[in-house]
């Protein structure tokens, strides 16, 4: 408590209120809430630390002047109630200077809110409507790639072996909302014969408004998983929004992947299916995985397709044999594709393996859901290694379905029986524990209180021959 009181007076006070408001993306509810938690604002930045962009760095300077302002005016007020009989003035002045960091951390979210209310939204519905009707009349095939987990993986594959035959631009990054389609719309020469268009999904609605402004001619449904339940409350609200993708592309142009379990209820017979058996009529064969790679067989009639891509793990292979399929379908040759493939590499912090003191080590902490928890503790299970360790905070965003998922998380870890699980301390935990346990898990379980100490010090931690699976990171504002 005296701890908590004291942080609201040490220097690091204002750093600590941005980087909560950067690390909810500036939204007031989720940052009030947060700072409304927190006890001791000294041990904010676990994680991470603040990013000093102009909007970060402008804040700064108006929060401690204000807050150095407002103490300038309560040793005022203290001063003239002792020296020159200013009636509670030496009470009021002491209140003033108490509340200030506390009044500047809700005062500082005012010019937020007016920049958005009279500056960003409006700016930003001008690019969005702009946009739509550049999308609208561009000439390129439009492919749209939606799902809980994937999308950024699938939307790159595409992009990279697409572009061994045709001329393609896709959305950058993650960037995956209206605002970001827009800027994307703009850097738009005309010229492109495909364009490949990543849409996120936060809350009910959003994938059907990223469609009308859009336009696509084509869809990839990547899966379903928990995520975002916070908003959508229940995986079918989810499945719900993720396929009225369909009400905007022909049938026969919805890829959806089956390897997905929970896809199955929304399946109509005239959408098209993939899978780790393969895509479009094409078979997979001969799956090889290890640390170098993924390499698999793609046979069609007397055609064959001989592929290797340097993305790790045998959940791949569907996503590979789609974008293999629908490169030959849309006109590529076998070479095309063949070369395309092997230019795929792991993304960062998706599935990412490096060396670390004689160790391998895969990076999966941009995962954060169910289906990418299968996926890595199946790679866990399948690689040999000397000594094999898997580590996690669990999943955010869980909703409802928070302690049934972290049961599962547990379950899953304890199959693919690493010798060691590193747990980050948080309000997930003990499910993950539970389900260790109720699958048996006989190794050496470690709850970490600094993840990022932990992760700091990994290299001290590991020692060569030993695997290392590192999945999902969570922010400094989920507890």
């Amino acid at each position: 408590m005296i701890n908590g009181l004291i942080s609201l007076f040490l220097p690091g006070f204002p750093t600590a209120v941005v980087y909560m408001l950067q690390s909810t993306e500036y939204q007031i509810g989720p940052y009030l809430n947060w700072f409304w938690h927190t006890k001791n604002f000294s041990k904010v930045m676990q994680r991470r630390t603040l990013d000093q962009t102009r909007s970060a760095k402008l804040l700064l300077i108006v929060l401690r002047l204000g807050i150095m302002l407002q103490i300038v005016i309560g040793l005022s007020l203290v001063y003239l109630g002792l020296f020159h009989g200013l009636i509670g003035g030496v009470a009021f002045g002491f209140s003033v200077i108490i509340i200030s960091p506390i009044l500047w951390a809700h005062l500082i979210v005012i010019p937020l809110v007016l920049g958005r209310i009279f500056i960003s939204v409006p700016a930003n519905k001008r690019q969005i409507m702009a946009s739509e009707a550049i999308f609208r009349n561009h000439p390129a095939i439009k492919i749209a790639v939606v799902g809980s987990y994937g999308k950024t993986t699938m939307k790159e594959l595409l992009a990279t072996v697409l572009k061994t035959g045709f001329k393609v631009a896709e959305t950058p990054a993650n960037k995956n909302v209206s605002v970001s389609h827009a800027q994307f719309a703009k850097k738009l020469v005309g010229d492109e014969q495909l364009l490949i268009i990543e849409y996120g999904e936060g809350a009910p609605g959003d994938v059907a408004k990223f469609a009308q402004i859009t336009h696509p001619n084509r869809a990839i449904i990547t899966g379903l998983a928990p995520a975002h339940l916070d908003q959508y409350k229940t995986l079918k609200a989810a499945g719900h929004d993720i396929f009225s993708v369909a009400e905007y592309v022909p049938a026969d142009k919805l890829y959806v992947n089956v390897d997905s379990p929970s896809v199955k209820p929304f399946i109509q017979p005239e959408y098209q299916q993939f899978s780790e058996q393969g895509s479009l009529g094409w078979q997979t064969s001969s799956i090889k995985v290890d640390l170098n790679g993924t390499a698999f067989s793609l046979k069609r009639d007397k055609q064959i397709m001989r592929l290797h891509s340097g993305l790790v793990g045998k959940h791949q292979v569907g996503f590979l044999a789609m974008v293999a399929a629908l490169g030959f379908d849309l006109g590529l040759s076998i070479d095309q594709i063949e070369a395309g493939i092997a230019q795929t590499k792991p993304f960062e912090h998706r599935m990412q393996p490096y060396q670390l003191s004689g160790a391998w080590v895969v990076d999966d902490t941009y995962n954060g859901n169910l289906e990418g928890i299968k996926a890595g503790t199946q790679l866990l299970n399948e690689i040999s290694a000397k000594r094999k360790i898997y580590v996690t905070p669990g999943l955010v965003d869980q909703g409802e379905e928070t302690e049934k998922v972290h049961l599962e998380v547990g379950r899953l870890i304890a199959k693919a029986q690493p010798d060691i699980v590193v747990l980050m301390k948080n309000s997930v935990t003990n499910y993950i524990q539970l389900g260790l346990e109720t699958d048996g898990f006989k190794g050496e379980l470690r709850i970490e209180d600094q993840p990022l100490e932990f992760y700091t010090n990994l290299k001290h931690f590991v020692a060569s021959g030993d695997l290392v699976v590192m999945q999902n990171d969570w922010t400094d504002n989920y507890a």
